[in-house]
């Protein structure tokens, strides 16, 4: 994304659902199931299975905003949604459903101390 392009929040929201867009359709989908079936709660194999099959997709949809392919594109993406998420809950809400398709579900310990 260059300085010139202005990355808003309603690019921000358009962004985040045409990566959920991606990761529901169907092919997609049953990728993206099947790696977290063979990876299970293991935070480490999700990062090796579920991880990229997700950041492949994520890039796909950010190149169409303006965002370089790869590693750098990806990067900056991350960076200003988490900047915009701090004050928008849509964008917050939008941003937690993509990372919930590769981070396990973490129980909740309620009462528990560290």
């Amino acid at each position: 994304m260059t300085e010139s392009n202005i990355f808003s929040r309603e690019t921000a929201r358009a962004a985040l659902n045409g990566i959920l867009k991606a990761i529901e359709q169907s092919e997609n989908a049953s990728k993206i199931k099947e790696a977290r079936d063979n990876a299970g709660n293991d935070m480490i194999k999700r990062m090796q299975f579920v991880f990229p099959i997700v950041m492949m997709l994520q890039m796909d949809v950010i190149k169409e905003f303006g965002f370089s392919e790869g590693r750098h594109g990806i990067i900056q993406f991350g960076q200003l949604v988490r900047a915009l998420e701090q004050d928008d809950a849509e964008i917050a809400l939008l941003h937690g459903k993509v990372r919930s398709h590769f981070l396990p579900d973490i129980p909740s310990s309620s009462g528990a101390s560290l």
